[in-house]
């Protein structure tokens, strides 16, 4: 194993395992609140792609020119618009059905899925749409003969993912708003006693998913330059992948299990084969649910009497 090779194929990763992280928030936040597995989340993802496309198109036209500025107006609306969307989508999907069994917000969020997948796939046409690369270049690491590359894109993605991952840690243990979440995630009903809006509290954890799952697809999209209506259904299993990996309903668990995840796919793909890393990626989840189901951060779940 060479190990210029091997060093490229964890740079890699971590840049791909930043963007599962991200991702993967949104599947914790959700379980860790309500119980509930949102697998429509992916494809809020895919929907934030698009409106970056939009909303970068926009930008431009109007004359902002500046590469960071445009990309920083870009993501902060991206983050609004896609958080409107989780808001949305729970006051009016999810909401009803929260006192129904576990079932039954299952199936309903395969069901936003899919419309979220038509929806898209109707308002905007079915081919892959681009954006132009904007933030070209990198620097190489070794010697003429046996180097790897670290891309200035790379390093953007990953810190990024560090400041949104820090931010959210610091609203999450520091601020009012974090302490009811936790209330909430802890006893749901002593909360309700106490005097938390619990709706408020589910609505705004729903919100703050999909910014994150936004801020992700502003990086994917700028990185990879094209995406399609299909895009949030392979890389949200992958993220929820993820977040059983870390211990679903931990945050540092989330970025843990993506990063390592991506990581480990890298390898597998640079080493082994990459026709075969989705399936490689599945296989965690399998190994992961047989024989640490709580994850590596996770706690097992304890029945409240």
């Amino acid at each position: 194993m060479e190990w210029h090779i091997l060093s490229q194929q964890i740079v890699n990763g971590i840049s791909l395992g930043s963007i599962y992280g991200l991702i993967a928030i949104g599947y914790t936040m959700v379980y860790g609140i309500i119980g509930m597995i949102n697998f429509a989340h992916g494809d809020i993802y895919m929907v934030s792609a698009y409106i970056t496309a939009i909303v970068f198109a926009v930008v431009t036209f109007l004359g902002v020119d500046a590469v960071a500025l445009s990309l920083l107006i870009t993501l902060v609306i991206t983050m609004a618009i896609t958080g409107l969307y989780g808001w949305y989508i729970e006051r009016t999907v999810y909401r009803p059905l929260r006192t129904t069994n576990r079932l039954a917000p299952l199936i309903t969020a395969i069901g936003v899925s899919l419309l979220l997948q038509n929806y898209v796939q109707i308002s905007q046409g079915p081919n892959v749409q681009g954006v132009p690369s904007l933030i070209p270049g990198g620097f190489t690491i070794g010697t003429a003969d046996e180097f790897f590359r670290i891309r200035y894109m790379d390093m953007i993605i990953v810190t990024v993912s560090i400041v949104a991952m820090s931010l959210l840690t610091f609203v999450i243990h520091k601020t009012s708003l974090g302490r009811q979440c936790r209330a909430v995630e802890q006893d749901r009903k002593m909360a309700t006693i106490l005097g938390i809006n619990t709706g408020r509290i589910i609505s705004t954890v729903f919100v703050i998913g999909s910014m994150m799952a936004a801020v992700a697809g502003e990086l994917v999209t700028f990185n990879y330059g094209s995406f399609d209506f299909y895009i949030g259904f392979v890389l949200g299993i992958k993220a929820f992948s993820a977040a059983v990996l870390g211990g679903i309903g931990s945050l540092p668990g989330a970025m843990l299990g993506g990063l390592l995840l991506g990581v480990l796919e890298s390898i597998f793909a640079g080493f082994v084969s990459s026709d075969y890393k989705d399936v490689f990626s599945f296989s965690m989840l399998v190994l992961v649910l047989v024989f640490k189901p709580s994850g590596l951060m996770g706690r097992p779940a304890v029945e409240k009497v």
